[in-house]
């Protein structure tokens, strides 16, 4: 892509080199969302996950891409095998940020290829059937989906005072997950597996994701005695429960547990054009961001 030239519309989710810079050039606060230590710890936790979890999604779908013979669908998986690629890089730059700035927890989720914590998550996919482990991918991007449709169209989101460099890197990505929300489904249903994988697999994490992530912030905030502050702590996660991000948020997921349900019945189109025009229109927020 030429900087400064309008993006267009893309059938097949666009691959950009990206390179955001945090700590760059003011240092970033301990608590980046300002003032909010569970969403800051909330977004710490998630950002050490994505690197190792979108590894997993893209070996998930790279299982089933063989037998691929629809040239628009392969164009599309590598599409969404880059941006995820992509995301995974980025997010480990961001964690090293944290971990330098005190999130001690982020650490667990840091390991390079061979390293015995990715052996042993490999060893882990490989034990169960490579179908329930792309449904698995395929539940999980719906999951990233809806909160990225949360966090682009929602304007009390997006008014959240934070670290720019972070809100840049959260707006990107949300807008990518977006672009190939449907690509890990498509595959999952490509390649014959049944429906009621795909929606077992759903009601699992429908009843396990957010007391997970949960548990996952409330051991970041331990981990860090600059979140030792227990009444506002209880106050904000009263707050963030109740708020835009995470209110009524199993309800929008539950859909997906319909027999015949495709993420693109729920559209995203404008918003997508919306946010394209933004991050990199002839004006766009992102364009120096591209390597």
């Amino acid at each position: 892509m030429t900087i400064g030239r309008q993006e267009t519309m893309s059938p097949y989710p666009k691959v950009r080199r990206m390179r955001f810079r945090f700590g760059d050039p003011e240092p970033m606060a301990h608590h980046f969302v300002q003032g909010d230590i569970p969403l800051t710890h909330l977004i710490a936790v998630l950002s050490g996950a994505f690197p190792p979890g979108e590894e997993s999604f893209i070996r998930s779908v790279r299982k089933f891409s063989g037998g691929i013979t629809d040239p628009v669908l392969k164009k599309r998986v590598a599409g969404f095998i880059g941006q995820e690629a992509v995301h995974g890089q980025q997010h480990r730059r961001l964690n090293e940020q944290l971990i330098e700035n005190g999130f001690p927890l982020v650490r667990l989720f840091t390991f390079g290829p061979g390293a015995l914590r990715e052996k042993a998550v490999i060893t882990v996919e490989n034990f169960v059937p490579k179908q329930v482990h792309l449904a698995f991918t395929a539940a999980a991007e719906h999951y990233t989906a809806t909160l990225a449709k949360r966090v682009l169209g929602t304007e009390e989101i997006q008014a959240i005072p934070g670290d720019p460099e972070v809100w840049h890197l959260l707006n990107w990505h949300a807008f990518e997950e977006l672009e190939h929300k449907s690509v890990a489904f498509d595959v999952y249903r490509n390649s014959g597996a049944p429906e009621f994988v795909r929606i077992g697999v759903m009601a699992g994490m429908y009843y396990f994701t957010i007391p997970a992530v949960s548990v996952g912030v409330l051991a970041s905030i331990l981990s860090d005695p600059r979140s030792w502050r227990p009444f506002k702590v209880l106050r904000q996660s009263v707050a963030l429960a109740r708020g835009p991000i995470v209110k009524g948020l199993l309800k929008e997921m539950r859909p997906y547990m319909r027999p015949g349900f495709h993420p693109d019945d729920i559209d995203t189109d404008d918003l997508l054009e919306q946010w394209r025009r933004e991050l990199f229109g002839s004006d766009g927020e992102l364009l120096d961001r591209i390597g």
